[in-house]
Order: C-alpha cells, then structure tokens, then sequence
C-alpha cells in the first residue's frame, strides 16, 4: 500500500491579486472526473463485448480485445506502476487474449447484473461532475471577477499617485489617491472573502474526491467479483483467466490512485494547511504612498441644512488629505461598502472663518458629485463643530494651512477653471470677508468693496456668520450676498 502523501507546504503570496488561477483546481478534477469516466466506460465496453461473445466464436474475440486495447484516456492521472488501474487493464488485455467461446446463459447474466453497475458508477461520475460545475466552478469564476475590479483600480493608483507627484496635487475629488486606496480596500476585501469562500469550496470537493474514488474503486472490485462468479462455471482455464482479472482489481489499495494522484500534482492542489488569506498581509503598489496618507482624520459634526434638522448637528468620519480636500464619510468602515465621500471641498477655493469656541465655518462648493454636479453646485456655508478645543485647534489650523496653500497665486480648481482674474477673487474675498488665505484681515472691522465703494461684509465676531448690508449693488456684490 503506497502512503498516504502530504500536500508540500508551499509559500504564501501577499500580493493584492495573485498570479495562482483559482480555477487551475477546478479543472485538475473536472480532468480526472474525465479519467474515471472514461475508465468506467471502458469496462461497461469489455463487460458488453463479453456478453455478445458468448453468443459468436471464438473468432469474434478480437472484438473484445478491441475495448481495451488502446491506452486509457488521461492515463497520466493512473499510476503506471503495477497494482493500480493501469496494471488492471493491463491484466485484462493479457487475458482476453486467450479467452474461448462464451455461453449464451452467461451472456445474459453479464447483461442482466454486472452491467447495471457500471452503468450506474457511469451516472454518478457525471453526477458529480455536474456538481463540481455548479459549485467550484462559479466560485473560481467570482474570484477571477474580483480580482478584476481589484487590479483595475490598483492600476488606478498608480496613474493618480504619479499625477500627484507631478502636479502637486492637483486632481478631482473622485480621484483623490485617499479615496482611490480606500476603494481598493473595499474591493480587496470583497476579493479576499471570494477567494476564501472558493477556497473553502474546492477544500470540501477535494477531501470528497479521496472518498468518491474509494467508493469508484469499492463498484468496480464489486463489479468484476460479480463477473467472476458468472464465469466461474466456464472451463477451467477460462475460470482461471477471470479469476486473475478479479483478484488483480480486488488487491488495488482504496487510496492507492489518489494517493499518487495528490504526489504527481502536488504543485496545483490546495493545501489545507496553508492559513486563509488576510487584509493585514496584502501589498500592492503605492500603498502607503504620502498622497493616500491624511494630514489629518477623526470625527467632526456638521450643522445640517436640511429643513427638517434646522440647527441640529450629525457626526461623521472626515479627513483633509495632501491634494487640498477635506472629503466626509459616513465612518471610517473600507469594508462595508465602497467609501465614496458624501461631500468633498477643495480647501484652496474655500473661506475659512474664525474659530468660535469649538466650532468654525467653511464656505464653499461640494464637488464631490463629479465633473457634471460640480458645475452645478453652488457655494454653500458649512459650521464644523469638534469635540474638544484641542480638536477644534488642530482641524482649524491644518484646513487653514490648506485653505492658504495657493494664496500667492489663485487655486485653480481640479473640477472647474475660474474665469475671473485670481487677484480679483482673492482681493474681493480679502475685502468682503476680512480674510485672505484662510486668515482673518487685521486692518477693519467694516470692509470697502474695491467695485462699488459701498460697504460689504461685516463679521460680527470671532467665528460668527458674515452678515450683509443692503449697500452692495454690482452683479458680484448681489450674486456673492444670494449664496
């Protein structure tokens, strides 16, 4: 009896999408199902000829011959060595050779009982050949479409990240390399739990295979002891002949093919000692690159403007990153569902307002439903409220590092090009708001506009909302009061 082998324990791989097709194991079985399929069809064919023997000549014994006198299909799943199923076949041939005549009686009782057996193993084999299809096989088909959408936004990273480098910062919201990291995250995840699933799959097809194999051995012994019986009243040589065909299928080990199938393929089977994968253990390029890296991220509620919650605030997750965003999530959960921000400012085109114990003031466009709804968008106020002063300190501090990155010369939106001339904008803002870059002006409490004369926004105290007086009457007066 041949020992029982042990899968090698091969190395883990960590990369985000692995070479290894899932589906290499998925058609090794199918292949073998093939083999003993065919295999059972081969003996379904010499019990048949067997049966029409008994009725000719000795003549017509070539026939027979003929069923088992080419190579077995997929013969390299058998174990050539003798005591397997190749060495029964073998056994075979040798001995029909010198087979006589066969009774009519005995043809009869070959159709009536021996080969009903094969026939069924043959329903089975294709039974579970279905069942792998069903199972298995979708699996592998569900990891390979995981690990698409995974590659493709790796791919994605890469493009973003090199552009950040190159134009120091400048890319659209949706594109943000934070955001684009987090959804490869999602996705990952999503990939890992197929792969684990497909790989929980093929663990139970393959424990099953040893077992099945036993059962396809434990048919066939069963099958040709009862064509040994139904011989056995034939002449003494003929007895002889079909005893040895028998007993030489009887001595075959129940994991004697399995066992030198798992040591001839060792390097596609699964190892079932090789741990699950985990998100802790995955690379993939630019993780961890400075663009994906947030100057800051933590909890912060924000005042709703929904006219049901006049007044009320909401928490959630928030993070300014190194491209000039600061981007709201629901939580800071990649796994759950894809983390797409629900609102995204581009803090160069932003005012800041002063600090107000723990709550400060952006005003603003949300530009994070894309190219199409930021054209749409309008410049809205949004109150900020931490949960400590220290909180409160550091957001405010870092957004108005931000807010004032580009005040030397005008920020140019990602999403959408300014048509006026950037001195304009940032004197306008500097005049009307008494902030310039994110910083409170120092020079009035009542501001000029530099097109109208007339006065323009007067702050009513540190953090306070911008209040307006009637005397603004350009069309950029008007329009900057109505947002």
């Amino acid at each position: 009896m041949a020992p029982t082998t042990n899968l090698p324990n091969r190395s883990r791989t960590d990369e985000a999408v692995p070479d290894a097709d899932p589906s290499d194991t998925t058609a090794l079985l199918q292949e073998r199902l093939q083999a003993w399929k065919h295999m059972t069809a081969y003996l379904e064919d010499y019990i048949g000829e067997v049966a029409k023997d008994e009725k000719s000549s000795a003549k017509e014994k070539e026939k027979i011959l003929k069923t088992v006198s080419q190579p077995l299909k997929e013969g390299h799943h058998f174990d050539q060595n003798l005591g397997g199923i190749a060495g029964l076949f073998e056994n075979i041939r040798s001995n029909t050779q010198a087979q006589s005549n066969l009774h009519l009686e005995t043809s009869k009782n070959l159709t009536g009982s021996v080969l009903p057996i094969l026939e069924r193993l043959h329903t089975e084999i294709k039974n579970k050949t279905k069942e792998l299809n069903s199972g298995a096989a979708k699996g592998s088909k569900a990891v390979d479409k995981a690990r698409n959408e995974s590659q493709k936004h790796i791919e994605l990273l890469g493009q973003y990240t090199a552009m950040v480098d190159s134009t120091g910062g400048h890319v659209d919201a949706r594109n943000d390399p934070y955001v684009i990291q987090r959804g490869i995250r999602h996705r990952l995840n999503k990939q890992i739990l197929e792969e684990n699933n497909n790989r929980q799959d093929l663990l139970s097809v393959q424990d099953s295979f040893k077992q099945f194999e036993a059962h396809l051995i434990a048919t066939v012994q069963n099958a040709l002891n009862s064509f040994n019986q139904l011989m056995g009243g034939q002449a003494d040589r003929q007895k002889v002949m079909y005893s040895d065909i028998a007993g030489t299928a009887q001595k075959i080990p129940s994991d004697f093919e399995w066992n030198g199938f798992v040591h001839r393929n060792s390097d596609k089977m699964i190892d079932p000692n090789t741990p699950p994968r985990s998100m802790a253990n995955v690379t993939f390029p630019n993780r961890g690159h400075p663009a994906t890296k947030p100057l800051i991220e933590g909890s912060l509620e924000r005042k709703s403007r929904a006219l049901g919650k006049l007044g009320g605030y909401s928490a959630s997750y928030y993070a300014v990153t190194p491209a000039g965003y600061l981007h709201e999530f629901k939580d800071d959960d990649d796994f759950r569902e894809d983390p797409s921000p629900k609102v995204s400012l581009y803090l160069p085109d932003c005012t800041v307002g002063a600090l107000d114990g723990v709550k400060f003031m952006l005003r603003g466009k949300d530009i994070s439903g894309g190219r199409l709804g930021s054209k749409l968008a309008t410049t809205s106020e949004f109150t900020f409220k931490a949960h400590t002063q220290s909180d409160v300190v550091q957001w405010h501090g870092i957004i108005m590092q931000q807010a004032g990155k580009y005040t030397d010369s005008a920020p140019v939106s990602p999403v959408e090009t300014r048509t006026q001339q950037p001195a304009q904008i940032d004197t306008r803002v500097g005049q009307e708001q008494g902030i310039v870059g994110g910083k409170q002006s120092a020079t009035s409490e009542k501001m000029t506009s530099p097109q109208s004369g007339n006065t323009a926004l007067t702050p009513t105290g540190p953090g306070s909302h911008f209040q307006t007086k009637p005397a603004m009457n350009t069309l950029e007066e008007r329009k900057y009061v109505n947002l």
